[in-house]
């Protein structure tokens, strides 16, 4: 790698303009990432250059933990002490927020306005969203938003009796207690493993997803109405100790002892889910399904690509949108209820720190191409961000991914956001805690949430602005 200064970056833009591709020096940029976009490091170099980068710049992609709130931790100690790399960082859109509010990413509305603008009308609205300060201006753009589903094993569930095709599973949700009832029974006729995976370790992705998910199916929210995701902190109420919330954990302990469990959910057919979801992650989650010892299993379109490759199910998996505990109509809160999805997704970022300013806005210029995005969403199943991708003929004819578009385009539809302020990184903490606990073999959802209001309590008072 040969580091450069901004004027060094000028040249070697200005060597790209000129049509010298001689690939001698150049600025090599880092961007933090995952082992995904490791994976296609090289590709990814290619089809950035193909779509009009620079052959002077290098994109190097550091694959740091696939654990987010691991992530967001070493990025708290990069920029808390001013580190020049990496020059980019993909961040979570659901802790950008509190890197803006800390002035610690590079305004790009003021930096790349053409851009910022171009991001804020085309792409999906719920990720921009994650990504802008309280004054409108952008500081990331969004690489990819996650929207999750249920994968099911199509082959099993026909054998059983069942047509997901013709009772329209790709695009009309279930309620959990049909789900819980059709799970226990391929389960049991197949003498699988497991009926449901899912993700409930007390970690980020079980504050700002699951849990969310659960709860808002059943017309719970964590503050209320939806109107109060981001604010104002201290001012708005906690509302986790109410009757979907606590709901929502009884059927999850349903789901895992069963319908003996003192704290079981009435309807819920039980003992479908390992205890091991309590320490599970993305990955590990998934793995029982794709080995073939599980019916069901929730994760983000990354597992849609994994799962439905030919030497994993193939055309035997099944998705549908997430069930739902009440219909819309009968939520406590309006836009929670039915088939809801956590919003996941990842931005890009700039470093203000970085001496590579202008390589590093040419690269982020260059992945809101459509081309790109493609390539990402065909080689690692990346959504692209813009809705209107997914209408496309091209889209429809990406191997796996392609076959999957209307429940991906439902999820999209009916995203949640995770309520992201600045006092977002304790709170978050504490909801996944608790929620661990209470779905712990000894815990209980009622006492647990009441806890948890406490703690909320604390912690928006605390942050609240004077």
């Amino acid at each position: 790698m040969k580091a450069v200064g901004a004027s060094g970056v000028a040249v070697g833009l200005a060597g790209c303009i000129y049509g010298d591709d001689s690939g001698g020096g150049g600025t090599t940029l880092k961007i933090a990432s995952d082992s995904d976009l490791k994976d296609v490091q090289g590709k990814l170099n290619n089809w950035l250059h193909n779509a009009g980068l620079s052959k002077d710049i290098t994109i190097e992609v550091l694959a740091g933990s696939s654990i987010t709130d691991q992530r967001q931790q070493k990025y708290t100690q990069w920029l808390s002490s001013n580190r020049e790399e990496p020059a980019l960082l993909m961040t979570d859109s659901g802790w950008s927020i509190p890197f803006i509010a800390r002035g610690q990413l590079l305004n790009l509305s003021e930096n790349m306005s053409k851009t910022a603008k171009m991001v804020k009308n085309e792409y999906f609205e719920a990720s921009v969203n994650t990504a802008l300060d309280e004054n409108g201006n952008l500081f990331a753009v969004p690489l990819y938003p996650d929207f999750p589903t249920m994968l099911y094993r199509k082959d099993l569930v026909k054998k059983a009796g069942y047509d997901p095709e013709g009772e329209n599973w790709a695009t009309k949700s279930m309620t959990w207690k049909r789900f819980s009832k059709i799970t226990k029974e391929v389960m049991n006729q197949n003498s699988m493993k497991y009926g449901y995976t899912f993700q409930f370790k007390s970690y980020e992705g079980l504050s700002c997803c699951d849990f969310n998910e659960f709860i808002s199916s059943y017309g719970g929210a964590y503050f209320g109405p939806l109107k109060n995701l981001f604010g104002p902190v201290g001012d708005r109420p906690i509302t986790v100790d109410e009757k979907p919330v606590v709901d929502a954990l009884r059927m999850l302990r349903t789901f895992i002892y069963g319908n003996n469990d003192p704290h079981a959910l009435n309807g819920i057919t039980g003992g479908i889910a390992p205890t091991a979801v309590l320490q599970w992650a993305e990955d590990p989650s998934l793995q029982p399904f794709t080995n073939g010892n599980a019916v069901m299993h929730r994760n983000w379109p990354y597992a849609i690509n994994t799962a439905g490759a030919e030497d994993k199910l193939g055309k035997d998996l099944g998705v549908m949108p997430i069930p739902y505990g009440v219909e819309k109509s009968k939520a406590k809160y309006k836009g929670t209820g039915g088939p809801v999805a956590a919003l996941g997704g990842w931005h890009v970022a700039i470093n203000p720190n970085t001496p590579e300013t202008e390589a590093a806005k040419e690269v982020v210029r260059t992945m809101t191409k459509e081309d790109v995005q493609f390539k990402l969403f065909q080689e690692i199943g990346w959504l692209p961000p813009r809705p209107s991708s997914l209408d496309s003929k091209r889209a429809k004819e990406v191997p796996v991914m392609g076959r999957y578009l209307d429940q991906l385009r439902i999820a999209g539809k009916n995203a949640i956001p995770r309520p992201v302020t600045v006092a977002w990184p304790q709170e978050s903490s504490k909801i996944a805690q608790q929620a661990n606990s209470a779905v712990g073999e000894n815990g209980n959802p009622q006492k647990a949430m009441t806890n948890l209001k406490s703690q909320l309590k604390d912690i928006e008072n605390s942050s609240k602005k004077n």
